[in-house]
């Protein structure tokens, strides 16, 4: 795991500096530590070269909800909090993940894994080139048969597990939508929503949700939605 730059924003001091010290433990680097959301909010105001963020959710001036909730996806954000009530909004808004205190280092683990899994291809050496199709295992009866990528049009991940879609739904062995990226680096797969990776290519229509999310038609009349944050990702994409 390559080094990542980390902002903390906690107001307790004993958790701030527990946090911190995991984080420096697991080598990750400390850009800023914030005691209060306005500060951080005002301080994400300017560009910042930063890989992830660390948000309490219950800060004083601004919680780490609503800070969450103005990133739109453009910086991988956990939350920590004492309270496990939070967590479905959390992921709604499009969380990398949701740790309960007292934060362990082996959970703190799990969470940088995720963190680094979701760095752009810059992170990833690049491929040799193919020789023909690229293809991956899926699961058929006590076997597995092989699928070309080209004929699939998106990767959903439920309960960690991937499934595939390619004309059906099909188990494959990954366990994170950060490994099927992983695996094909030089693809383009774009993540338009925290359970869902698409192929592009695949799309054939797009058109607008409330909230600023967008349901995008796939090959095939299939139909998913693209998140607050995805949205704009794949109108980019696609050059709208």
């Amino acid at each position: 795991m390559s080094r990542l730059r980390v902002a903390v924003a906690e107001d307790e001091d004993l958790s701030a500096k527990r946090l911190v010290r995991l984080l420096e433990e697991a080598g990750c680097e400390i850009v800023a530590v914030f005691r209060e959301g306005r500060g951080l909010s005002e301080w994400l105001a300017n560009p910042r070269t930063l890989d992830a963020l660390f948000l309490d959710i219950h800060m004083p001036n601004l919680d780490g909800l609503a800070i969450l909730k103005s990133l739109d996806g453009r910086i991988p954000a956990v939350l920590t909090t004492a309270f496990p009530e939070h967590a479905v909004e959390a992921f709604d808004s499009e969380a990398t993940d949701y740790l309960l205190k007292p934060i362990t280092a082996s959970r703190l683990e799990r969470a940088l894994k995720r963190i680094e899994s979701r760095r752009g291809p810059e992170a990833v050496p690049a491929p040799p080139p193919s020789q023909g199709p690229v293809r991956y295992p899926v699961h058929a009866g006590e076997g597995l048969v092989f699928v070309d990528l080209a004929r699939t049009t998106h990767f959903e991940v439920e309960n960690e597990v991937v499934f595939a879609h390619a004309g059906q739904r099909m188990r494959t062995s990954w366990t994170s939508l950060g490994e099927v990226e992983a695996a094909f680096p030089a693809a383009g797969l774009l993540r338009i929503h925290r359970h869902l990776l698409i192929r592009p290519e695949a799309v054939v229509g797009l058109r607008p949700a409330p909230g600023g999310r967008a349901f995008v038609r796939l090959t095939g009349g299939v139909e998913v939605e693209a998140s607050r944050g995805g949205a704009p990702r794949l109108r980019e994409r696609l050059g709208l």
